[in-house]
């Protein structure tokens, strides 16, 4: 065991920055730079087990954070590995080839280097609310863990069956080209991502039952400003107006953007 916080993570960020640098690396090879996302969830799975492994916290209270963080993460990274693996770079990545391009290849290829290794700096970053629950030594758990458990539950059967839906939606050859408003995408144009922020909040729950737990506040609302502002909402939001245009616009108009709510009346 690792009695050091601080000791333990650095051991999970140095972990998560070789797995990127081999996804950066197999991005180059295959032309697809898509693989952040793969690693960006798959990381949260790795430091869970390795901070359960590590950590000299109370067994069980480990393992129940360690599984919501490892089941979050694999479920994730299964679902964006099936649409990545094998198909061709994701319409966000070829924008940022034509944002950052105008150089040599080297230069483009070192950029989103520094933007794979920020992803596993960030996984790191976010995974304090588990560090902080798998040194807790006291014994039971607090209401605090069971209501950021319940939580993570509805969370994560939301963003699978958002994910779901979409999948479904796609898979009909009649709706090649449109836009999925079915099921909980009829009430947010991203419930995916609203769902994904949930979780977080779940987690900032349950670690406020430990010592030093209030830190863990900071990580929905940095997920929060992530998911809309920086990697999430508004890069997909600008692709599917790319490519679908005022079909697009129509959805915006009446469908709530993040918080899933009652579609608007348009008058046509």
């Amino acid at each position: 065991m690792i009695a050091n916080p601080w000791l333990l993570l650095l051991v999970g960020t140095a972990v998560v920055v070789l797995i990127m640098l081999g996804l950066w690396w197999l991005g180059i090879r295959n032309h697809n730079f898509s693989y952040v996302d793969i690693g960006w969830s798959v990381n949260f799975a790795v430091l869970a087990v390795l901070y359960a492994v590590l950590a000299p916290g109370w067994l069980p209270r480990r393992t129940l954070i360690a599984s919501m963080f490892a089941a979050h993460g694999l479920r994730l990274g299964w679902h964006l590995a099936k649409r990545i693996i094998g198909e061709p770079e994701e319409g966000r990545y070829q924008q940022l080839r034509k944002d950052w391009g105008g150089g040599a290849a080297s230069a483009l290829n070192l950029k989103f280097l520094g933007f794979f290794e920020f992803q596993a700096v960030l996984n790191a970053f976010l995974t304090l609310p588990l560090l902080i629950a798998c040194f807790n030594e006291s014994r039971g758990f607090h209401v605090l863990e069971l209501a950021g458990t319940a939580i993570f539950v509805i969370a994560i059967i939301g963003e699978t069956s958002a994910d779901a839906q979409l999948a479904a939606f796609k898979a009909n050859p009649a709706n090649q080209g449109g836009v999925c408003d079915v099921g909980l995408w009829r009430y947010s144009r991203h419930p995916n991502y609203f769902f994904e922020w949930l979780i977080w909040i779940a987690y900032a729950v349950f670690a406020l039952a430990s010592p030093w737990g209030w830190i863990a506040v900071a990580m929905p609302a940095l997920m929060l400003h992530f998911l809309i502002n920086v990697t999430g909402l508004k890069a997909t939001e600008e692709q599917a107006l790319r490519s679908k245009g005022e079909r697009y616009r129509r959805y915006q108009a009446r469908t709530s953007g993040f918080v899933p709510w009652f579609p608007k009346r348009i008058e046509q």
